[in-house]
């Protein structure tokens, strides 16, 4: 069997926990920040964490993570 090809953008994008979780990090805290509130953008800072369907999706665009 070939090897699978890892989908670069993804592996730029996600990083795994070792329970398999996917972690992300949130958009909209590039620029414009002067008309976002002080807790959206102390929330945005936070690390997401993909729900399970997605999270499915990223780990075969990631194989071998």
């Amino acid at each position: 069997m070939p090897k699978i090809k890892t989908n670069r953008g993804a592996a730029k994008r996600f990083s795994f926990t070792k329970t398999g979780k996917v972690k992300f990090k949130h958009n909209n805290l590039r620029h414009k920040l002067t008309h976002k509130s002080r807790s959206h953008k102390r929330r945005l800072r936070k690390v997401g964490i993909l729900n399970r369907s997605d999270s499915n999706v990223a780990h075969a665009l990631v194989p071998y993570k």
